[in-house]
């Protein structure tokens, strides 16, 4: 019996053609003018493609640029969660919601991981996201250098998340945590606190950048000192020393250290608000805590609705970040100093 003739790969085209498989991928997706590519090369990658009788999967744009209104949703780590308390589960939701609203169906990319379990956008030079008009990309890992790669190709995406990449505009939908937190100061001064402390971890990223900003506007908008403290670690030493020096609330930058402090009040046989306010400047999952609200339903269709308006043509570079107010932070934890 004859064997079945295998389908021909982008790989072979490139072989054909001379040329590598970034360039097929930019040809076959309608992108070689954009790329520089010359035009003899693009003649010559369509005729290796007419030989070998290479066929793009049918879900993917055609080579006359056509758009399949399909939008991908991609993140850097393994993050597609089913539990409704999942920190992830809204931001899903509202991508869900508004693409139905929108008339796009969604595909979910989980792409290839590398040794080090770090995922990738590009796969042997090919950008994985191609077969989607656009993607909303979310995650904790920056990922700048395949940011910056995929904005110098001219793919459409926006970051759930404020991104900083040197050189490249990002279209971005984030959440301002900076103005959340500088609110909260001013709130804890107002019920008479006069040392209030600013724990965070050693990653300083974006998010946790903002958030150490609003700190710190807010302790110079009512005369405060500023307390950091860099740590991974919070336990009943930390508290007794801030005690001592007369620490009397804690923004907890995430959630583990804000887990950690309230159990270590309890092994001094502390309790919050009693003994220390404790603000979270996070969505804690479970009701109790005082934390801030982050709007991560509205992101979710936030970043839908300014993909489709990049999709439409927009180049107005205002309108492609975009900062949604939090909600402020419920008394749970929150309450005037001792006496």
């Amino acid at each position: 019996m004859d064997g079945v003739r295998r389908r021909a790969r982008q790989a072979d085209v490139a072989k054909l053609a001379g040329v590598s498989q970034a360039t097929v991928s930019a040809v076959i997706n309608g992108r070689g003018p954009e790329a520089g590519i010359p035009e003899q090369t693009v003649q010559r990658v369509l005729e290796a493609v007419r030989q070998l009788g290479y066929v793009a999967n049918p879900a993917a744009r055609s080579l006359r640029g056509k758009r399949n209104r399909l939008l991908g949703v991609y993140t850097f780590e393994s993050i597609f969660p089913l539990d409704q308390l999942d920190f992830y589960h809204e931001f899903l939701v509202g991508i869900e919601q508004q693409a139905v609203a929108d008339g796009y169906d969604l595909v979910l990319f989980a792409s290839t991981e590398d040794l080090d379990g770090r995922r990738r956008v590009y796969s042997d030079g090919v950008n994985r996201l191609a077969l989607a008009d656009g993607s909303v990309l979310l995650g904790v890992e920056p990922g700048s250098t395949e940011l910056a790669r995929l904005a110098a190709e001219g793919y459409p995406f926006v970051h759930i998340g404020r991104r900083t990449v040197p050189g490249t505009e990002v279209a971005w939908v984030g959440a301002d945590y900076a103005s959340a937190t500088r609110d909260t100061v001013g709130r804890l001064a107002a019920l008479g606190h006069r040392r209030i402390a600013y724990v965070t971890g050693p990653d300083r990223m974006e998010v946790f950048l903002d958030k150490e900003a609003g700190y710190r506007a807010g302790c110079a908008d009512v005369g405060l000192p500023e307390l950091m403290y860099v740590t991974s670690q919070l336990d009943p030493a930390w508290v007794d020393a801030a005690h001592a020096g007369g620490v009397t609330a804690v923004l907890a930058e995430n959630e583990p250290l804000a887990r950690q402090l309230v159990a270590a009040l309890g092994e001094r046989g502390l309790t919050a608000p009693a003994d220390m306010s404790v603000v979270v400047l996070v969505t804690m999952a479970e009701s109790g805590w005082s934390s801030l609200r982050i709007p991560r339903n509205e992101m979710g269709r936030g970043a839908v609705k300014m993909l489709t308006r990049i999709l439409a043509g927009s180049d107005d570079p205002g309108d492609h970040q975009q900062l949604l107010p939090c909600g402020l932070p419920e008394d749970h934890m929150i309450g005037p100093p001792r006496a």
